[in-house]
């Protein structure tokens, strides 16, 4: 067994008595204190002890790394009495007793084994992350513990753990705490410029640490891929060796960047987050730490989980200059300004509160659990994204309408996969198309396979040639996934009419990605339209922009113009061969005001993509209606072609205070007049003008009209006989227009409504021409009359001028003519 003095031991003691009397402990240790190597031995010579005891781990790096650790402190090699368990490597025996595995295997196999059977204990490892599969996990385990295994052991286990929440979590479970080594860390703050790039900064840092540490190998910390590689670049020429440090990288790489340099030269370790914890990289006492990290993010907006770089917390931060003081005295570099530290996040959230958590309702619905709220949760998942992922799963007919998991849904959980890839392999292996399926599966989920393309048929096909540990993992991955595929009873691949498709990469990432299924929209091939509604961008400069159609798998960025990271091409025929029945004929009619008539045009669509359009010459007449009508509603009143009778009817209404016929009734009621009378009509112009003037009047009703015709008469009916149309619309108010001489005899001035008032009186001559304006007939005859009178005796001398208008007879016509007419 092991010799090393390691400071876990201080409370290993106490650690193993309490095991031995309760179920649940939690152990909190920070870096370097032997909790990954020392814990999962430790527990074998337990009597309680008689079956594996499983280690989880994060990651495949670490968990395989732990794995090699402990079996080498043992003597032995992994497979033995240590093995460890990833998704793309395997050593373990009938022999093995204490088994690394990840997270995501681990839900795997206690979905397939709720009693775990053989596993006397299980220790999270590192619980502070807070994957989702760590959560899921743990309450999984917690589930079957409380129900099936009262006996199983459960040790929440990591170096920042917020040990109360935990132990409440665990039924009161005590918590044990090691002090670990105390190692002499210096902190040297070198801050950071904004406008120069972090490779640079990184690498510029490099050569000081370096310089001014003359012994010890070098681990810094970058956000990406991407960004290692370019330090790289700028790093070549250093008498030491440069080592990648990612998720990407083959097994043997990354054994290489972790293990002391067989050359004994000194070592640069280029790492994503992947180095924070779990690992001991021997060697190791200067960090740089670039203060950035690259998360997946899920954007509910845009339906997908994005990579995004942003600030790494302080608890990261923490971690990551503690590897430098692990072994030995160490110093940290940090491309940050001191003070800046209080404004990073405290901690990293909780995946599960700020994921897709379609993978985690499957499972639970396959656990048995329709609503994941009835399991025990440090941070319960949120309502609205249960809700978003519950609809997905039923797009993909995993669960039914009341939330229970499906034959299919059944058959996608058992993939180590997220449900939309598993969906995919399923009704793949139903075409025949299971082994590029398969392919596509892998390619998507493990970066840097077959280059970093965008077109993910190239990808596949470079894949396929390359050689190395990786590469031959994966396809030996995809060739197991593709045997999980079925395929339908009797019906051998060959008879699949997508067998031969040369677009076999197109066709199976649309299964996955239904509504990612993309039409070239810019003649350039820079803008797309999706099938779901989303505006996809690609670089105008790949082969993939020349295409009319593509299957579109990983995109970044808004939800109004995410960038295409993955695509495969398509054709018209492909598309409409998998979703011919989601293509949906759409027959529009719109109203057109230049014209005042409807333009009907007839659709063929695929979601929010237009396959064919042109015009429909029979388009359906409640549509047109309804057009028009909304024509109207948007456009206002005076579309209409109303004759002056109708004009003056409202305008009257609107003196008299009767509301039935002003815009906002009418508005409001357009639903209920308008569309009889648009009948067999495809413009508004084509509405017979008396049965619109007839609405007006149906509309005000019989009282309605008496009262109209009480308080806003339409004509003035003069004294000496003659009716003169009253304009409610004139200027100054209701004005009648008249020759003074109907009026003779009139000592009153006219009024309307029930405020009475003065009608505007527009006094002309015999021939017509305006003479006067009043509002006040008395004071006109008492006062300007004689005046007017004079000047119309010499213009007019056959018309009759009084002196007294108001004792005067009413009369239109001559002299001549009134005393000809008289008995």
């Amino acid at each position: 067994m092991m010799t090393a003095v390691l400071p876990i031991y201080d409370v290993l003691p106490r650690f193993l008595e309490a095991l031995r009397n309760r179920s649940n402990a939690v152990l909190v240790a920070p870096p370097g204190a032997g909790k990954t190597t020392a814990v999962a031995p430790a527990l074998l010579d337990e009597p309680w002890c008689t079956g594996q005891v499983l280690l989880l781990s994060p990651r495949r790096l670490a968990a395989r790394a732990a794995a090699e650790r402990i079996a080498e402190l043992m003597g032995e090699m992994p497979g033995g009495t240590v093995g460890y368990a990833t998704r793309m490597d395997s050593k373990q025996s009938a022999r093995t007793r204490i088994l690394v595995l990840t997270e995501g295997i681990f839900v795997r196999r206690i979905q397939d084994d709720p009693e775990l059977s053989g596993v006397s204990a299980i220790l999270f490892d590192e619980v502070h992350e807070r994957s989702l599969d760590s959560d899921f996990g743990l309450a999984l385990a917690l589930d079957a513990q409380g129900a099936l295994r009262p006996d199983l052991r459960i040790v929440p286990m990591s170096a920042t753990l917020d040990g109360a929440r935990f132990a409440a979590l665990l039924d009161s479970a005590p918590v044990f705490e090691s002090k670990g080594r105390i190692q002499p860390l210096e902190l040297r703050h070198l801050g950071r410029s904004a406008e120069k790039r972090i490779e640079d900064e990184m690498a510029a840092a490099v050569r000081r640490a370096l310089t001014e540490e003359p012994e010890g190998d070098l681990l810094a910390f970058l956000p990406g891929v991407a960004e290692i590689e370019r330090t790289a670049d700028r790093l070549e020429g250093l008498s030491v060796e440069v080592h990648r440090l990612h998720g990407s990288l083959d097994p043997a790489a990354q054994r290489a960047a972790i293990r002391p340099s067989r050359e004994a030269r000194r070592k640069v370790i280029l790492a994503t987050s992947i180095a924070e914890t779990s690992l001991t990289i021997d060697g190791v006492r200067i960090v740089i730490d670039s203060g950035l990290a690259r998360r997946p993010r899920y954007d509910r907006a845009a339906g997908v989980t994005r990579l995004v770089t942003e600030r790494a917390s302080q608890a990261a931060a923490t971690q990551r200059s503690g590897r430098a003081a692990r072994q030995r005295p160490g110093v940290a570099y940090r491309l940050w300004e001191a003070a800046a530290t209080a404004g990073m996040p405290p901690f990293d959230p909780p995946e599960i509160l700020e994921s897709d958590l379609s993978s985690l309702l499957l499972d639970c619905a396959l656990w048995g659990v329709s609503d994941p709220a009835s399991l025990q949760w440090l941070d319960p998942p949120p309502e609205a994204a249960l809700s978003e992922a519950r609809k997905r799963l039923t797009v993909l007919e995993a669960l039914d309408e009341e939330g229970r998991i499906t034959a299919h849904g059944k058959a996608l959980a058992q993939l180590p996969l997220e449900p939309r890839i598993g969906h995919m392999l399923v009704r793949a292996g139903e075409m025949g198309l299971a082994e590029p399926a398969a392919e596509i599966a892998v390619l998507l989920g493990e970066r840097g396979i077959g280059g970093q393309d965008v077109d993910l048929s190239q990808r596949r096909a470079r894949w396929r040639r390359e050689s190395g540990k990786r590469a031959d993992a994966a396809r030996a991955m995809a060739k197991r996934w593709a045997r999980l595929a079925k395929l339908p009873s009797g019906a051998p691949a060959a008879t699949s009419p997508f067998g031969g498709s040369e677009h076999q990469t197109g066709l199976c990432l649309a299964l996955a990605f239904p509504d990612r299924v993309a039409k070239r929209r810019s003649a350039d091939g820079a803008d797309w339209t999706s099938v779901g509604g989303r505006g996809f961008r690609l670089d105008p400069a790949t082969p993939l922009a020349r295409e009319e159609w593509l299957a579109v798998g990983e995109v970044q960025g808004g939800a109004a113009g995410a960038r295409i990271l993955s695509a495969a091409p398509m054709d018209e025929a492909d598309v409409l061969g998998l979703f011919s029945g989601r293509v949906t004929e759409h027959r529009t009619v719109r109203f057109r005001p230049e014209t005042g008539g409807i333009e009907a045009l007839r659709e063929r669509r695929l979601g929010a993509v237009r396959l064919s359009s042109g015009s429909d010459d029979r388009p359906d007449p409640e549509a047109v209606t309804a057009a028009l009508v909304d024509g109207v509603r948007r456009g206002g009143l005076d579309l209409l072609p109303w004759s002056d009778a109708a004009r003056s009817l409202r305008m009257r209404a609107g003196f008299a205070g009767v509301e039935a016929l002003s815009d906002s009734a009418l508005l409001t009621s357009l639903d209920e007049w308008l569309p009889p009378l648009l009948a067999g009509r495809r413009r508004l112009s084509d509405i017979d003008r008396a049965q619109l003037s007839a609405v007006l009047e149906g509309l005000i009703g019989w009282d309605g009209k008496q009262q109209l015709d009480r308080l806003a008469p339409p004509d003035f009916r003069s004294p000496a006989g003659s009716s003169h149309a009253i304009d409610y619309a004139a200027e100054g108010g209701p004005r009648v227009e008249l020759r003074v001489q109907a009026l003779f005899g009139l000592a009153e001035h006219p009024v309307v409504g029930s405020a009475r008032i003065p009608l505007v009186l527009s006094l002309t001559s015999p021939a017509g021409r305006p003479i006067q304006t009043t509002r006040d007939l008395p004071g006109f005859w008492a006062g300007s009359w004689s005046a007017v009178a004079k000047e119309m005796r010499g213009r007019y001398p056959r018309h009759p001028w009084p002196d007294d208008p108001a004792g005067a007879a009413a009369t239109l016509r001559t002299k001549r003519a009134d005393a000809r007419g008289k008995p």
